[in-house]
């Protein structure tokens, strides 16, 4: 059993390292975006997934957990998978209108969108500190996207946001069904049965030709894609071995801001000027942020602390 102190350290190493590989993806799809669809690079990523993490669970011998499964958890389990699809092939296709910096701080809708799913389909409750968060998060992007507005060219804006808030939605419905499958299997295979499923499901609609004709700096992009999704998952779960949910939750609110860095940097350096572009963000803006990042940070401690009562009036002490 690691110390405390150890304990702190890998969970804040571990979170990093979701952060910063989390930060970097949407950059990486905006790249790809130049030789392949959404569509099929989403498939390129899962397939390599489901390969990797078959044999890691393969070689673990936890396979076996599939065979106690009922028809009904295969519906939530083919569910959750249609709508992680989703998710991956939205976001993708939002970077088409967005830069990565302002997709991934679109996408802090995401816990307002899983706050309502659990109210609606599991009658859990928001209190008002949580409805405030949410407000927040909502004038926040208002503030933060403010110079785009005012350049007149809200269209483009306005479809890349809707986008992410597809993606955002998705995302929260394929959380709420995982949560349902967590008593019948672990999140390790319910990530691999949805991978798998995906591989399948996809490929008639994707073209994998097209991969074949890949440069090789196309072929470094593709497998970073592939990659990132194993490494940041895979930190992210380790993050959770060693930190509370509450913890790992806030840190990983600080996405946004990653993204935004390393999509400055990148244009400062002037790597892939083609593509990548800079926000031209001003104080306003990263106040904007400042107030979407702080609001979704809150939202997850609000969230403990009120699980933390419930979980105390149900069990008082004697």
């Amino acid at each position: 059993m690691p110390t405390v102190k150890q304990a702190f350290l890998y969970g804040l190493f571990f979170s990093s390292i979701t952060v910063l590989f989390w930060g970097m993806l949407p950059i990486a799809l905006k790249l790809s975006g130049d030789f392949s669809d959404p569509i099929t690079l989403t498939w390129l990523r899962f397939s390599v997934a489901a390969i990797l993490l078959g044999l890691w669970q393969w070689q673990r011998g936890k396979l076996s957990e599939f065979t106690s499964l009922s028809k009904k958890d295969w519906l939530r389990l083919f569910a959750a998978g249609t709508f992680l699809i989703i998710n991956y092939t939205s976001f993708a296709w939002s970077l088409n209108f967005l830069l990565p910096g302002s997709a991934q701080l679109s996408f802090q809708v995401a816990p307002l969108f899983l706050a309502l799913g659990g109210l609606f389909f599991l009658k859990e409750s928001i209190n008002w500190q949580q409805w405030l968060c949410f407000v927040g998060i909502g004038l926040g992007m208002q503030v933060f996207f403010h110079p785009i507005f005012a350049q007149g060219s809200q269209g483009s804006i306005w479809i890349g946001f809707a986008i992410i808030q597809l993606s955002a939605a998705a995302w929260s419905m394929y959380a709420l069904l995982q949560k349902s499958l967590f008593k019948r299997l672990a999140p390790t295979n319910i990530l691999l049965a949805i991978y798998v499923y995906a591989l399948v499901v996809m490929l008639p609609f994707s073209s994998p030709s097209e991969l074949l004709e890949m440069s090789p700096n196309e072929i470094w992009i593709a497998a970073f894609c592939c990659l990132n999704t194993v490494v940041a998952y895979g930190a992210f779960a380790q993050a959770m071995r060693y930190w509370q949910t509450v913890q790992v939750s806030a840190s990983i609110a600080l996405t946004p801001v990653m993204a935004f860095i390393l999509t400055e940097l990148c244009v400062a350096f002037g790597w892939w000027a083609n593509s990548i572009s800079s926000s031209h963000a001003d104080i306003l803006s990263l106040f904007g942020m400042l107030i979407v990042v702080a609001s979704a940070i809150n939202v997850q401690l609000i969230s403990a602390r009120v699980q933390r009562k419930a979980a105390l009036l149900a069990n008082p002490q004697p």
